[in-house]
C-alpha cells in the first residue's frame, strides 16, 4: 500500500499543480482577493502531497520492498542502510521525483514567504511554478512512474551502482537539485514580471534571494561533486569536462551572471532586459542539463536514463518552457524600459563585462558539450575533451578573474581610470611580484598556471579592498559575503594553478617490499592482502610513506569487487598535509608478483575545494544579509558600495 499511497499522492499533487496554475492565471486576468487567498494554500497543498509521494519512495527503499520495480532495479537487502535510502534518488525515476519535490517545496516557500511582489506579479509567478511542476508531474506519471509494481517478486534486488555507494554522492544530488530548482523560481519571477510588465528594482529585490540561494547550493553541489570524482573514481583528477559535469557548470555560469546583473537592477535600476533574459537562460541551462543526463544521449555514472522516449519528453518540455518564455520575452521586451544609464568606467560597466565573459564561457562549454552529440547524429563520432575547454575557456576565465578583482573597487555610475588605477595598485604590484617569484622558482611553467598563480595573489588582495578603512563591526553582512566569495575565487584559482603546475606522478609495477618515490615522499609497498567489506570483497595494499623526519603515513588503497551488481571499483587512499595531498591507487596484478601502483603528489590541491566552500559561504552571508529587514533597508537607502 505504501507504493500506491505514493502514486495517489503524486496524482493529487499534479491536480493541485494544475489548479495552482489556473488560479494564478485567473488572478492575473481578473484580480480578486478571494482568488489570491486560494492560490497560496493550493501551492502549499501541492508541496505536501509531493513530499508525501517522495516520503513513500524513501520508505519502500528503506524497507527494500521488492514488489516495486524501481527497488528491484536499484537496491538489495544486502546494502548498508545509508545506501538503501539514498538509492531512492540514485536512479532516473527517483531523482526526477526528488527534483519535483524540491520544485514543489520551493513553490510553497514563494507562496508562504514572498511579500515584496505586487499581488498580480506574485500570482503570475506562482502560476508559472505550477505550470513547470505540471509538466514534470506528467513526465513522472506517464513516462517514469517510480511506484510501478512487479508481479513476479524476486528474492533479491539487482543492487546499487557501487560507484554511487559513497556518502559524498549520497548528499551531492540533493544539493545540486536545490540549485537547479532555485533557478526555476528565478525563471518564474521573470515570467511573472514580463506578464505584468513589472520589471524593476522591486522585482529584482524579490528575486535576488532566490538567485543567491540557488547559486550557493549549485556552488556547493559542484564543489562536492568535484571532490567526489577526485577521491572516488581513482583517476587522480578533479575536473574532466565530462558532459555531466558541464551539465551542472552551465547553469552555474548563467546563475553567476544573473546574480551580478540582478544586483545592478535591484540597487541601481539598470540592466532590466538583460536580467530577465539571464533568468530565462539560467533555467534553460538547468533544463538542458536535465535533458543531457536523462535522455539517454550520454553514458555516464551520472546519466540515469537510457530510454530515448524519455529524452523526447524532456525535449518537448524544454521547448515549451524555454520557447514560451523566449516568445514572451520577445513580445514584451518593448515594454521593458531601459533603466538608468551608466558610464563604461563604473561598477556597472565592470559587471557588464563580467556578464559578457561569463556568457562567452557558457557558450564555449555549451558548444563543446553538444557538438559531439550533433556530429554523432550525423554519423561521425568526435571527442571534445580537456584540450579544447582548457585552451578556449581558460584564458577567458583568467580575464574574468581580473575584471572581478577590479569591479568592487569602482564607483557606481561613473569613475575615473586614474582613480581606479590607484585603488588597484597594490593588487597589481602583487601580481607582478607573484609572477616574478613563480618564474624564478619554476622557470618552465606553462603560461596558464603561471598567470593563474599571479592573478590569484592579486585577486586575494583586491577582494579584501572593500573593507579598507571601514568599521568592520558595522560593515553589512552582504559586503562580507562579497569579500569572502571573491577571496574564495582567488583561493580556488591558486589551487587549480598549483595542481596544474606542480603535480608529480609515478606509475610503476612493484613487488611488496619495494620502495617508490613521488614528489617529496618515499613510499614503501609494505603488503597486499584480501579484505571483506559489508557488501564487497577487496584486495588492499598497505603503503608506508615517509618524508624527511616526519612521522610515516600508512595508506591503504584497494580494488573492491561487488557481486550485486558485478563491478570492480578502485578506492584511492589519500593523505592530506598543509602543503598538498599524497594520492595513491593500486591497480591490477602483473606477471612476476608485481602490482600496478599509481602515486601522485599534488601541492596545494585542497585549495580548490577550500575556495569553492568559501565561495558558497560568501553566498550564504550575502543571502542572510539581504534577508534581514534592517540590513535590506540600509542597502536601499545607501547602496552597498564602499566607493560611491
Amino acid at each position: 500500500m505504501i507504493a500506491e499511497t505514493g502514486l495517489i499522492a503524486l496524482w493529487i499533487a499534479a491536480a493541485f499543480a494544475a489548479l495552482q496554475a489556473c488560479l494564478g492565471l485567473a488572478v492575473l486576468k481578473a484580480g480578486g482577493e478571494d482568488l489570491m487567498r486560494a492560490v497560496r494554500p493550493v501551492a502549499i497543498a501541492q508541496a505536501v502531497m509531493t513530499a508525501t509521494a517522495f516520503g513513500a519512495l524513501l520508505l519502500v527503499f528503506y524497507r527494500t520492498d521488492l514488489s516495486v520495480k524501481l527497488v528491484v532495479d536499484d537496491s538489495a537487502t544486502t546494502l548498508p542502510t545509508l545506501y538503501r535510502i539514498t538509492g531512492a534518488w540514485g536512479n532516473h525515476e527517483g531523482s526526477m521525483l526528488m527534483w519535483v519535490t524540491i520544485l514543489a517545496l520551493a513553490g510553497a516557500a514563494v507562496a508562504l514567504f514572498e511579500r515584496r511582489l505586487p499581488e498580480r506579479t506574485l500570482a503570475a509567478t506562482i502560476a508559472a511554478q505550477g505550470v513547470i511542476a505540471l509538466g514534470f508531474f506528467a513526465f513522472l506519471l506517464f513516462s517514469s512512474n517510480p511506484f510501478a509494481r512487479v508481479y513476479d517478486v524476486p528474492a533479491e534486488g539487482n543492487g546499487f551502482n557501487p560507484l554511487l555507494q559513497d556518502p559524498g554522492l549520497a548528499f551531492h544530488p540533493p544539493t545540486l537539485y536545490v540549485g537547479y530548482v532555485g533557478l526555476s523560481v528565478a525563471f518564474s519571477f521573470a515570467v511573472g514580471a514580463l506578464l505584468t510588465r513589472d520589471v524593476g528594482p522591486a522585482f529584482a529585490r524579490a528575486m535576488r534571494p532566490w538567485v543567491l540561494g540557488a547559486w550557493m547550493f549549485l556552488t556547493l553541489g559542484i564543489t562536492a561533486g568535484s571532490y567526489w570524482a577526485y577521491y572516488e573514481l581513482g583517476w587522480g583528477g578533479w575536473w574532466f569536462w565530462d558532459p555531466t559535469e558541464n551539465a551542472s557548470l552551465m547553469p552555474w555560469l548563467a546563475a553567476t551572471a544573473l546574480l551580478h546583473s540582478v544586483t545592478v537592477l535591484a540597487t541601481r535600476d539598470g540592466l532590466r532586459a538583460w536580467t530577465v533574459m539571464l533568468a530565462v537562460v539560467a533555467f534553460s541551462m538547468s533544463m538542458v542539463g536535465t535533458f543531457l543526463v536523462r535522455s539517454g544521449v550520454l553514458t555516464s555514472v551520472h546519466a540515469f536514463a537510457l530510454d530515448p522516449r524519455r529524452g523526447a519528453f524532456i525535449l518537448v518540455l524544454l521547448a515549451l518552457y524555454i520557447g514560451g518564455a523566449l516568445a514572451l520575452f520577445g513580445a514584451r521586451i518593448a515594454t521593458v524600459s531601459e533603466g538608468n544609464r551608466f558610464e563604461p568606467v563604473s561598477r556597472e560597466g565592470a559587471l557588464v563585462v563580467n556578464n559578457l565573459l561569463l556568457s562567452v564561457i557558457l557558450a564555449i562549454v555549451l558548444i563543446g558539450t553538444l557538438y559531439p552529440l550533433f556530429t554523432e547524429a550525423m554519423g561521425t563520432k568526435v571527442s571534445v575533451g580537456p584540450p579544447y575547454f582548457n585552451a578556449t575557456a581558460g584564458p577567458i576565465a583568467l580575464i574574468l578573474v581580473a575584471v572581478m578583482a577590479a569591479g568592487p573597487v569602482m564607483r557606481w555610475r561613473r569613475d575615473q581610470i586614474v582613480a581606479v588605477g590607484k585603488r588597484i595598485a597594490i593588487p597589481a604590484v602583487l601580481v607582478i611580484v607573484a609572477l616574478a617569484v613563480a618564474l624564478w622558482w619554476a622557470p618552465g611553467l606553462h603560461i596558464l598556471p603561471l598567470l593563474g598563480l599571479a592573478l590569484a595573489a592579486g585577486t586575494a588582495a583586491a577582494s579584501v579592498a572593500p573593507l579598507w578603512k571601514r568599521n568592520l563591526r558595522r560593515t553589512p553582512l552582504f559586503t562580507w559575503g562579497m569579500v569572502v566569495a571573491h577571496f574564495g575565487v582567488a583561493v580556488s584559482l591558486a589551487g587549480m594553478a598549483s595542481e596544474s603546475a606542480f603535480t608529480q606522478e609515478t606509475l610503476v609495477a612493484a613487488r611488496p617490499g619495494e620502495m617508490v618515490r613521488v614528489g617529496p615522499y618515499a613510499v614503501r609497498f609494505a603488503a597486499i592482502e584480501p579484505v571483506a567489506g559489508e557488501n564487497y570483497t577487496a584486495v588492499q595494499a598497505t603503503l608506508v610513506a615517509t618524508r624527511g623526519t616526519a612521522t610515516p603515513i600508512t595508506l591503504r588503497p584497494a580494488q573492491r569487487t561487488f557481486d550485486n551488481p558485478p563491478q570492480q571499483t578502485s578506492e584511492s587512499a589519500i593523505a592530506t598535509r598543509p602543503d598538498g595531498q599524497l594520492y595513491t591507487v593500486v591497480g591490477e596484478p602483473v606477471p612476476g608478483g608485481r602490482w600496478q601502483l599509481r602515486l601522485w603528489w599534488k601541492p596545494f590541491v585542497t585549495l580548490i575545494w577550500l575556495g569553492g566552500t568559501l565561495i558558497a559561504i560568501g553566498g550564504a552571508l550575502s543571502l542572510i544579509g539581504r534577508s534581514l529587514p534592517r540590513r535590506r533597508k540600509a542597502e536601499e537607502q545607501s547602496g552597498f558600495a564602499r566607493f560611491r
